[in-house]
């Protein structure tokens, strides 16, 4: 990083030569402090405690910073009431004169308006000329001390005219200015400390004997059993091993609606508890825990370099060179022109302020710690930036289909009555057999009942299992099989349903149920579609990406589900190594990839993407191979990561017109272009102009926001 880069750095990680000002005896704890309040997330309360330092310092630096403006302020009251050019303008000139020794008492306040109020600029100054970077601080110390210098000489017998009232006001609108942008970028780089602070500072552990002690989180270990009860967090991650309740996990995953969880159920530290007590056994602490990881990826992406903001570093630099060329060049022009040296030093000076880069520093950095922040809060945690910075250009995007656009779990798909029954009795019947079997097939048929909500029969007897065949019993006076089709077809009765033979067609599952050996109907079972995938599909269409599955099932497996969806295209019988390869043939047509897969057998496609997307890592966020790891098992987050890039994109685009944009206009002006015009921009008004891109930048880039369909 050099030395501008680390300017920018600095200025995006609570403004490390403001800090100075504030208490420069304590810069090296100071220093520090951002580090420990990321570097550790997770290890319990001392990651709550180092979020909550990181807070009080940045708390620390706006309360400096306000009162220095206020005493700033109140000592310039004076300075303008004893300025000869003010008072002329409101028709009380000549007050100056029955006040012997004004210009001294101007000189007094001035003096310590400029030592007080711009300390801060002054040791932004030394340290960008430390680093040999001459910046925004160098602009403002250079552009005070010229107009306090000249002033002051000319109090000490120069010909001339003070500046003192320019100079008070100057620092006044700098500090306001400051003041209000570092409270905007303090709420734009919040919701990470947000997320350090979802973990509790105390759990409620069991002991021998079914005692409760109250510990630290900190000194939880894995195997410990803790006591949550309603409306606590969750304090570590584990598993649930006693009671029943929902949880919220909506600041954790992005999850909204609470989610249901009993005995055997993982559970996320950080995570409300519901309405119900329950004991959790913790599993996974400090820095192992899911919101440790999560806050360590939020705070590497927010540092992660980027190309954009490459380029607005490169602008920010020669915007300061060119200021303090400009700045030059007009003092010269205007010596030239045979004004004044007051007039031309006060065009200087206000050349010099209203091209000062802050806004352009900070365009691209607050764009990325929001960005960053409020996907990690909706559960899409982006680990590499100039990745993400890609996903803006994508237009293919290949998914994996079992566990990404399915539901990785065998379930009825279709139910064909072929006699006299409706679909439910074909189904009870089934599941009254298949109940005392342990088979996927058998296990899917009961599901199906369950979720029918269905009386199953329960008077089954001599039940029997046939090998590869299938399984028959008595259900009350009647004999039922649930077999396959091969086995009825051995009976000479071939089966010429259209239904039945499209289902079988599709790649999946056919059983038959025969009663008293007569077929009464077909049960067909598959991986189940995500409700999700179609609206996810349809989102991606409606943004011109196409979408292509790639999937290890069969080509009728294949082509079902690329109908059902109306895939753009898709790869049937891939082995898991040769899906890099398709992605590889994909980006050979020219398109810019995204590959979504579960971050495991896919691994190899996801490093050959364009983008990697790793979904529905549930707890597990930390996979290398994956750019973006998605914690719900969600395909419409796909489309909420694209968009999210184009819309920072965009934020980052609209920052970096309103970090440069307005020199266009104000750096004429300021220079004295329409000074013929009698228009002339004193520096106080320049300096609003500049604080006013700044502020307007900061609270331009808190309102990114995620679309996301819950």
């Amino acid at each position: 990083m050099d030395a501008h880069e680390d300017h920018v750095h600095s200025t995006h990680h609570g403004h490390a030569e403001h800090t100075e000002s504030a208490d420069s005896a304590s810069h090296e704890h100071r220093g520090h402090s951002h580090h420990h309040a990321h570097a550790e997330p997770g290890t319990g309360n001392s990651a709550t405690s180092g979020g909550h330092d990181h807070s009080q310092h940045h708390a620390h630096m706006i309360a400096d910073f306000r009162r220095r403006f206020w005493i700033s302020l109140t000592l310039s009251l004076p300075v303008l009431l004893l300025s000869s050019t003010l008072q002329s303008w409101v028709g009380l000139k000549g007050v100056t004169e029955w006040l012997p020794g004004s210009i001294w008492i101007q000189f007094a306040l001035a003096s310590a308006i400029y030592f007080y109020g711009g300390w801060p600029f002054f040791v932004g100054l030394a340290n960008e000329l430390r680093r040999r970077a001459a910046g925004m601080m160098t602009l403002i110390g250079v552009g005070i001390t010229v107009a306090y210098g000249y002033s002051a000489a000319v109090v000490l017998g120069l010909s001339g005219k003070v500046f003192f009232w320019e100079l008070a006001t100057l620092i006044d609108v700098m500090l306001l200015g400051h003041w209000i942008e570092m409270r905007s970028v303090m709420g734009a780089s919040s919701a990470l400390d947000a997320l350090v602070q979802l973990m509790p500072a105390t759990a409620h552990r069991l002991v021998d004997g079914g005692e409760v002690e109250e510990v630290d989180v900190a000194s939880l270990e894995k195997g410990d059993r803790v006591l949550v009860k309603p409306g606590e967090r969750i304090p570590a991650d584990g598993v649930l091993v006693d009671g029943r309740t929902s949880v919220n996990e909506s600041m954790v995953t992005g999850e909204s609606r609470p989610v249901e969880k009993s005995e055997g159920d993982r559970v996320i530290g950080g995570s409300v508890n519901g309405e119900g007590s329950i004991v959790v056994e913790v599993q996974k602490t400090g820095r192992d825990s899911y919101l440790a990881q999560v806050i360590e990826l939020v705070r590497q992406a927010q540092e992660s370099r980027s190309r954009t903001q490459d380029l607005a570093n490169r602008a920010a630099f020669w915007l300061t060179v060119l200021a303090l060329a400009a700045g030059l060049t007009t003092l010269l022009v205007w010596l030239a022109l045979g004004q004044t040296i007051a007039f031309a030093l006060e065009r200087s000076v206000t050349v010099m302020v209203i091209t000062c880069p802050h806004a352009l520093g900070l365009a691209v950095p607050l764009v990325v710690a929001v960005s960053t922040s409020l996907a990690a809060g909706h559960g899409l945690l982006i680990r590499d930036r100039s990745a993400f910075e890609r996903a803006r250009g994508v237009d293919a995007v290949l998914l994996d289909k079992t566990g990404t656009l399915t539901e990785g779990r065998f379930a009825v798909s279709d139910i064909i009555p072929l006699a006299d029954l409706e679909e439910d009795t074909v189904v009870s019947l089934a599941a009254a057999i298949e109940r005392h079997s342990e088979h996927p097939i058998a296990r899917g048929i009961v599901e199906a009942a369950e979720e029918r909500g269905l009386a199953v029969p329960s008077d089954v007897e001599g039940f029997r299992a046939i090998p590869g065949r299938g399984a028959v019993g008595r259900v009350g006076d009647r004999l039922v099989e649930v077999i396959s089709p091969g086995h009825w077809s051995e009976r000479g009765e071939p089966v010429t349903d259209a239904r039945v033979l499209e289902v079988a067609g599709q790649g999946k599952t056919v059983v038959y149920v025969v009663v008293d050996d007569q077929l009464v109907g077909a049960v067909a079972l598959g991986d189940v579609i995500r409700p999700e995938s179609r609206e996810a599909i349809q989102r991606l269409h409606a943004m011109n990406v196409r979408a292509v599955m790639l999937t290890g099932d069969a080509e009728p497996v294949a082509a079902w589900v690329a109908r059902e969806l109306e895939l753009d295209d898709y790869f049937a019988e891939v082995l898991p190594h040769e899906k890099a390869s398709k992605v590889e043939a994909v980006q050979r047509q020219g398109s810019v990839t995204a590959m979504v897969g579960d971050g495991v057998n896919d691994a190899p496609a996801l490093v050959q993407a364009d983008v990697g997307i790793a979904i529905g890592a549930g707890t597990d966020v930390a996979i290398e191979s994956a750019d973006v790891v998605l914690v719900r098992s969600d395909p419409r987050d796909v489309v909420a990561i694209i968009e999210l890039a184009r819309a920072t994109y965009r934020k980052m685009v609209q920052n970096l017109w309103w970090a440069t944009g307005y020199n266009v206009v104000a750096v004429p002006l300021a220079a004295g272009v329409a000074y013929p015009l009698g228009v002339v921009m004193p520096p106080a008004v320049g300096a609003a102009i500049m604080a006013v891109s700044t502020v307007i930048v900061a609270v331009n880039a808190r309102l990114l926001r995620v679309a996301r369909s819950e």
